[in-house]
């Protein structure tokens, strides 16, 4: 299993893809701060609409991921991310929402799934965890935001079994990609952030909650993992790209290395 960048013909990294997937039935990528027209701080492929960015410069980014990817810019679909973990179905009277305007996007909703091919879903993310998902039998694809609040919530555990009751995903089946986000080598906590993971997951609270250095460190990987593992998924079937964005902030938006005036990266997901 891998997580790979792919690169255009300048050596820009685009966009990053997931060696589990399969590519025959699914399109997905998580892209990187290269390739669009965004002007500083938001350099150049932003792709969230709500951070103060110019939104035609946004729709053009946005225009030039599905491009890359071969994917219908007019079906794009995309949440109002509020760190919660309402998870929403998305068919075709939902096909198209946010594409140009936050306004219209789908509301206060940290998770979309869908079965219905042709309908890329769309998530914004700068620090916080992509969780892409995927039953091939069933050809399901869904994406959750995992921050800390969606984290110890259990959106991601929650998303697998919204799956389950749409559409009759089996969790052993499922395939899961955790996309770049936050490190525990970077992300420090305070004790009432920790106290909450430590009361949510009891159960392997000592893997996810550490101090270094006198400091309390939260590994969101490691716990957006182990939910996915309760849920039901193989532990082969779920991969890591292993990359912290503040570590790498000069590839992907970090709010933690980079303050609040910054872009967001996006994880995207089609059905061919």
């Amino acid at each position: 299993m891998a997580f790979v960048l792919h690169k255009d013909e300048n050596g820009a990294e685009k966009y990053g893809t997931f060696s589990i997937f399969p590519k025959g039935i699914l399109v997905h990528a998580v892209s990187t701060r290269f390739g669009g027209v965004s002007k500083p701080p938001y350099d150049s492929m932003n792709l969230g609409m709500h951070v103060g960015d110019d939104a035609a410069d946004v729709a053009e980014n946005r225009r030039r991921l599905l491009g890359w990817l071969g994917l219908d810019f007019e079906r794009l679909t995309t949440p109002e991310q509020v760190h919660g973990d309402k998870i929403v179905r998305v068919g075709e009277a939902e096909a198209g929402r946010g594409r140009l305007s936050y306004a219209d996007s789908i509301p206060a909703t940290d998770a979309l799934m869908t079965d219905v091919p042709g309908v890329p879903l769309m998530l914004c993310f700068a620090d916080c965890t992509p969780i892409l998902l995927f039953d091939p039998v069933h050809r399901a694809a869904a994406i959750a935001h995992g921050g800390w609040k969606g984290t110890v919530r259990s959106v991601a555990a929650k998303t697998v079994h919204a799956m389950t009751e749409a559409f009759g995903t089996r969790p052993e089946e499922c395939l899961a990609g955790i996309g770049p986000s936050i490190g525990s080598c970077c992300y420090e906590v305070g004790g009432d952030v920790a106290g909450k993971f430590r009361e949510a997951f009891p159960q392997f609270a000592d893997e996810i909650v550490s101090e270094q250095n006198g400091r309390i460190h939260l590994d969101l990987w490691k716990a957006n993992r182990l939910q996915l593992e309760e849920s039901g998924l193989m532990p082969h079937h779920i991969d890591e790209a292993g990359v912290c964005t503040a570590c790498h902030a000069r590839t992907f938006f970090s709010y933690r290395a980079e303050g609040p005036k910054t872009g967001r990266i996006a994880a995207v997901m089609a059905i061919k």
